[in-house]
């Protein structure tokens, strides 16, 4: 039988004779020893696969609406370059990604800044850009922009609300409930809407919200669309991203074409039908065209077999910050019997650096090359120097070529801003 790990990966994935991973055409092992480990490896054409899936799925159904990708979920140049030549927009959350978006040659009109708490640098940027749409997260956003936008100029903008919507995803990634740090309740909105409707420089086109991250139901998504028709009608909703991607076995979040529907069915009932819907996906549509690549560095067999890798919290911190389950498996040794159950943990000088546990695997072995799928959303965007770790490569492999879209970080980078 085909190892399970396989539903987890990209399509093109397959197993050679020998048991060892090919991804896009290209074993792993030889990514391992022309990259070294630990490596990002990104499947080119599945993410395009992807990004044509939802932007299919939403024009297919109503024309003129707009698929713009939430950067903040893998926000390397490369990728953010791919979005732009499949036709996406991008929804950036701070001055770093309005810059690499730039970068990646996006037209500025079809960008989105997000954030609760923009710096006059980051609006001054956005301004300067042109970029299309400042959703406005609060009062002093609107102060700001005022100063900012030159007269005889306006700057268009969203009004982000509380949807008051609880949903089931972890704590750590829910934005919509009464209580959220993100958006306004809707009195609060009203009368900031009521303002902008009133100033010189900028120009009200809609609202927007968002519910949480990781949802699998996108019923609790449509759920905030009742909430932002009754602050009127606009020329814009934007309803946030969400989706939930698949990371383990048991997990079956619901597909584009469902979450699509979903949502367009509630705009159907609330929403004007001339005006344009913006969906904002980031992890769903990043996560599951790639994968991590360690090297086994020691195996403990002791209370617990504790297998330890050459990476961790350093390259991915979703499982420190809110339990998020992974699988994985030898990436040389996919068609052995598994043996014993493991806790793989990391290199980092912290308890909580535990990435998978438990794990079932063949008797592991130092040097063995373990593959984590499911690991294309927020491992990059969040990677980290701690004790002293050089943040791991972006590899895109496609047609059996691969190459690098971000270098391992050097030993002199990690003094490059000492002084």
């Amino acid at each position: 039988m085909p190892h399970p790990l396989l539903e987890l990966l990209p399509a093109d994935a397959s197993v050679d004779p020998d048991g060892t991973l090919r991804i896009a055409g290209c074993r792993v092992d030889d990514l391992a020893r022309e990259f070294g480990t630990p490596a990002l490896i990104v499947d080119e054409a599945a993410l395009r696969a992807r990004v044509r899936e939802y932007r299919t799925a939403l024009t297919s159904r109503r024309p003129g609406a707009r698929v713009v990708f939430a950067s903040k979920a893998f926000p390397a140049t490369a990728v953010q370059r791919v979005m732009v030549e499949e036709g996406l927009g991008l929804d950036v959350a701070g001055g770093g990604e309005i810059l690499s978006g730039l970068r990646a040659g996006v037209d500025p009109a079809l960008m989105i800044l997000h954030g609760n708490a923009k710096t006059t640098e980051e609006l001054r940027l956005a301004v300067e850009a042109g970029v299309g749409l400042v959703v406005v997260d609060n009062s002093d956003d609107v102060d700001r922009l005022e100063q900012l936008v030159p007269a005889g100029h306006v700057q268009d903008v969203l009004v982000r609300i509380v949807p008051e919507v609880e949903s089931s995803t972890h704590p750590h990634v829910q934005t919509g409930q009464l209580g959220s740090k993100f958006g306004l309740t809707a009195p609060a909105a009203a009368l900031l809407i009521a303002r902008i409707q009133e100033s010189p420089r900028l120009r009200m086109r809609g609202v927007h919200a968002h519910v949480g991250s990781q949802i699998m139901d996108p019923a609790e998504l449509a759920a905030a669309v009742p909430a932002l028709a009754a602050l009127g009608t606009f020329d814009v909703y934007d309803l946030g991203g969400g989706l939930g991607a698949r990371y383990t076995y048991d997990e079956h979040p619901a597909s584009v074409d469902e979450y699509v529907e979903t949502l367009l069915a509630a705009a159907d009932a609330h929403l004007p039908a001339e005006a344009e819907i913006i969906i904002e996906p980031g992890r769903s549509l990043v996560n599951g065209s790639a994968l991590t690549l360690y090297t086994v560095t020691t195996v403990k067999r002791d209370a617990r077999t504790f297998v330890a890798v050459d990476g961790g919290m350093g390259d991915n911190l979703e499982v420190s910050l809110f339990q998020q389950r992974y699988e994985a498996a030898l990436a040389g040794r996919l068609q052995e019997d598994s043996a014993e159950d493991v806790l793989v943990v990391g290199r980092h000088c912290e308890s909580g650096d535990v990435l998978i546990d438990p794990l079932r695997l063949p008797e592991v072995q130092v040097g063995d090359l373990l593959v984590v799928a499911a690991t294309g959303a927020y491992t990059h965007t969040m990677a980290n120097n701690y004790n002293g770790y050089r943040r791991p490569p972006v590899v895109f492999v496609r047609d059996g070529a691969a190459r690098a879209v971000i270098r391992r970080e050097t030993w002199d980078d990690l003094f490059a801003r000492d002084v």
